[in-house]
């Protein structure tokens, strides 16, 4: 799996994975459970992962709903 997209904005997250699933992108959630280690306080970034396969279609839909990837 690749990395689609970091970030603390747990809407933008919830955003993304519905828009992904909504064209059947299998996506996957890393660094949920980081929460615990941070006290739930939102400093530790989410990454939204998604196959290398599927990675370029991802970005262009990221792209076309105006979500901000790293890189």
């Amino acid at each position: 799996m690749e990395e689609l997209l970091r970030t603390n904005d747990i809407t933008v997250i919830a955003y993304a994975r519905a828009l992904l699933q909504d064209e059947g992108i299998e996506c996957f959630e890393f660094d949920v459970n980081m929460s615990v280690l941070e006290g739930s306080i939102g400093i530790l970034p989410r990454r939204l992962m998604v196959l290398r396969s599927q990675l370029a279609r991802a970005r262009v839909l990221m792209h076309s709903h105006d979500i901000a990837l790293d890189g």
